[in-house]
């Protein structure tokens, strides 16, 4: 079974390695730079996963993570929160609407990758 992953960050750079990296590994990778765009495409097409940054243009990725826990078909949804904020407010802010896992930039993306294969399996039915 192909798992989707939503890439949800404004960094062409950071898409790209990771889009790179999450497709070797078999999920199938798409992206959004902007929150506004990214909620439209969550309500289209339900991912397996995403890879949320905070810091986006139109919506944040605070209004994103309660939007997805507020869907009926995206409430359970694994969401990784990467992103630059690092300060304690940010990821308390994070774990009170749900988030499953909160990296700091710079990260490994090594961690993102094993991070986002758990979260996926722990996901499927």
């Amino acid at each position: 079974m192909t798992r989707r992953v939503l890439i949800i960050e404004d960094e062409p750079n950071i898409i790209e390695s990771l889009a790179w990296l999450l497709g070797r590994e078999g999920f199938d990778v798409t992206s959004e730079q902007d929150g506004g765009a990214a909620l439209d495409r969550i309500a289209r097409e339900t991912p397996d996963l995403v890879i949320l940054d905070v810091m986006l243009p139109h919506c944040d990725g605070f209004e994103i993570l309660r939007a997805i826990r507020a869907g009926k078909d995206t409430a359970r949804t694994p969401v990784i929160m990467l992103t630059a904020r690092g300060q304690a407010r940010d990821r308390e802010t994070a774990e009170k609407l749900g988030v499953d896992l909160f990296i700091t930039k710079p990260f490994l993306n090594s961690h993102v990758v094993e991070s986002a294969r758990r979260l996926a399996a722990r996901a499927e039915p």
